[in-house]
């Protein structure tokens, strides 16, 4: 026999007179677990969201928050079997302003994950935060957002459920043993420990280890006045996380953290002043991310480096190491990012052969010496990032390297290669950006396969020894090209264009033919985005020509121009204002004559010695000088006095 529904509703309120059985209205049909949501718990919600300030447009979440829809729909809301909500994720939602005690976000007694995180709050955060359940909170990256009434130990102090704790951003201005001692006596439970960028000071305090839990501690661009590092961060058994980077840390690492067997990742990039070297790593390590960029670390790598078998990522760039890198790097097989530049590594580079994720490769600023075999890449299919440069590296290059189908880029200049670049078959839809194999001895004529790497935006293949004839309408191919370097070969550019409908790429932004043994201008007249040209050292007669100044566009004008040490005589056209951004021209070693070009408004460098000019120097030149810092006009013909406005 069914009851009517208005039976129940007049029945249920009897319910809780004459029996004191508590009834919560609910709304919404039965999940497919069995919840409901609370008609209490959904209008505390709806009000909030009446309070807040939001974009609609950019909005995911709180835009589904309506009346006629299925409360389960409720973007970010999650709710418990009881019909409460448990979890609030209001995350990016583009959230302006902010909120007070009295809102309604701190009626939902149930609520344990609030996220707020990258949003633009601009408030400080409200006394009596009495959501005492509270397991995770999340007001990371969320605008102006500052803990000072109440403080961090207000904030926390009944939290004492609390397992993760995300206020990267947060201005929570406290000394280290202000903070530290706020958390240790408040959130014993405390997992994981977020507050990158929130003004704190050290150092560290040794109550924040009562937090025997803690795992993750990431405490990075923060300043701790030149505090070194203590030791009992390496009395935490759970930790996996240790991240110091940009906190103004000295003194000696301790090498005990290193060794904690737990401990998957550990970041003291840029703390200038820190100094440490390596331990010897026992085998079974879990360390995964291995960062001290921008510290003192010195010494060698300990061969046992090859035990720790999970390290995937690796910078030790801008540190003082010396010394070989180890064989036993060939160990470590889950690698996919090293950076070992501007140290003092020495000896020859080891095959890496065996670790086939690797994509990025920097080796760079180093004293490594011997050749690069073939050998040294065969199966890094991965390897989209190579970096030799500024070492003492020789021999020929092997033509492999030109083949692996992800590399985008190919550095190799300051080095001692020599022989020729041998042919190379192009990888079809090669992703090889920039090619730079400048300052080293290869010689030869530059191989055909370099024409048809379709995506090849940079270019630099000056300062070899590479011969023979090349038209400049062969890199018409490279429609990708931005950075085009011939410069200081034995080359013979031949410049003339067969058709001006064919100019070189239009997205050529700096061409440098140095001493490529040009008799004439190439024709740029068509091209309008030209920041840099160098056209030196070479045997370029007659004018300068008017289209010169015209190579630049509004976005992007000629910034420098060199074209000393030639045969030019005169301009076709003076400089003119239309190039707002050149700082940089370098005009002497030339026969020009007649009057000084006067310099543009806002020309740092001007140089225009060892020519023929025979004029005053103008009265008011010095008008056009105020950023100048280099002007010279020695080795001319001028009359007159020296102008009082320079």
């Amino acid at each position: 026999m069914r009851i009517k529904l208005f039976s129940w509703l007049y029945f249920l309120p009897l319910c809780s007179i004459f029996f004191g059985i508590h009834v919560a209205l609910v709304s919404g049909d039965c999940l497919g677990d069995g919840r409901v949501c609370l008609e209490d718990e959904m209008m505390l919600l709806l009000q909030l969201k009446s309070t807040l300030k939001f974009n609609d447009a950019a909005s995911n979440k709180l835009v589904s928050w309506n009346q006629s829809t299925h409360c389960c729909s409720w973007g970010g809301v999650i709710w418990d079997a009881t019909g409460h909500v448990v979890s609030l994720d209001l995350s990016t939602e583009f959230i302006s302003g902010g909120f007070n005690g009295s809102s309604s976000l701190f009626n939902l007694q149930r609520l344990q994950r609030l996220n707020l995180a990258n949003n633009i709050f601009s408030f400080q955060i409200p006394p009596g935060f009495g959501l005492t359940r509270l397991v995770t909170i999340d007001f990371s990256n969320s605008g102006m957002l500052k803990l000072e009434n109440p403080n961090l130990r207000m904030m926390v102090q009944n939290l004492s459920e609390l397992r993760e704790l995300y206020l990267d951003g947060v201005n929570v201005s406290a000394q280290g043993k202000e903070w530290c001692q706020a958390l240790s006596s408040s959130v014993p439970n405390l997992h994981v420990l977020r507050l990158q960028r929130c003004y704190l000071s050290g150092p560290l305090d040794s109550s924040l280890l009562k937090l025997r839990s803690l795992s993750s501690i990431r405490l990075d661009h923060n300043n701790f006045s030149a505090a070194p590092v203590p030791d009992f961060l390496a009395n935490f058994s759970n930790l996996t996380q240790l991240r110091l980077s940009s906190c103004g840390l000295n003194g000696t690492f301790p090498e005990k953290i290193f060794q904690v067997r737990t401990l998957q990742i550990l970041d003291l990039s840029n703390n200038k002043l820190l100094q440490g070297s390596l331990p010897e790593f026992p085998q079974g390590g879990s360390l995964e991310t291995l960062v001290l960029s921008g510290t003192k670390f010195s010494g060698i790598l300990p061969n046992s480096i090859g035990n720790l078998k999970r390290l995937t990522i690796i910078e030790l760039r801008d540190c003082d190491f010396s010394g070989p890198i180890p064989k036993a790097m060939a160990n470590l097989t889950q690698l996919v990012y090293l950076d070992f530049s501007y140290n003092k590594f020495s000896g020859s580079i080891r095959p890496l052969s065996l670790s086939k994720s690797l994509t990025h490769i920097d080796l760079s600023h180093n004293n490594l010496t011997g050749p690069i075999s073939s050998v040294h890449w065969d199966g890094l299919v991965n390897l989209v990032v190579l970096d030799l440069r500024n070492n003492a590296l020789n021999g020929s290059l092997p033509w492999q390297l030109f083949c692996l189908p992800s590399l985008q880029m190919i550095e190799l200049s300051n080095n001692h290669f020599s022989g020729p670049l041998s042919e190379f078959p192009v990888v079809p839809f090669s992703a090889l950006n920039t090619l730079d194999l400048s300052s080293n001895n290869l010689e030869g004529p530059i191989p055909e396969s370099v024409f048809h790497l379709q995506s090849l935006g940079i270019l630099d293949l000056s300062s070899n020894k590479f011969n023979g004839t090349v038209e400049l309408i062969s890199f018409q191919k490279l429609g990708n090209l931005t950075i085009l370097s011939l410069s200081y070969n034995n080359l013979s550019i031949n410049a003339g264009l067969a058709t001006p409908a064919l100019p070189l790429p239009l997205n050529l932004r700096m061409l440098s033919l140095a001493s490529c043994n040009l008799r004439t201008f190439p024709d740029l007249s068509t091209h309008s985005g030209f920041t840099h040209l160098d056209l030196s050292d070479n045997q370029i007669s007659g004018s300068i020509p008017s289209w010169i100044w015209k190579i630049g566009n509004s976005s992007e004008s000629l910034a420098s121009l060199n074209l000393s040490h030639n045969l030019l005589e005169d301009l076709q056209q003076p400089l003119s204002n239309p190039l707002p951004s050149l700082y940089y021209i370098d005009l002497r070693f030339n026969q020009l004559r007649g009057r000084i070009p006067t310099p543009l408004p806002f020309s740092m460098y001007v140089d225009y010695s060892n020519n023929r000019f025979t004029s005053s120097i103008p009265h008011d030149i010095g008008l056009y000088m105020s950023f100048t810092i280099f002007f010279s006009l020695s080795n001319n013909n001028l009359t007159g006095i020296i102008p009082k406005s320079i």
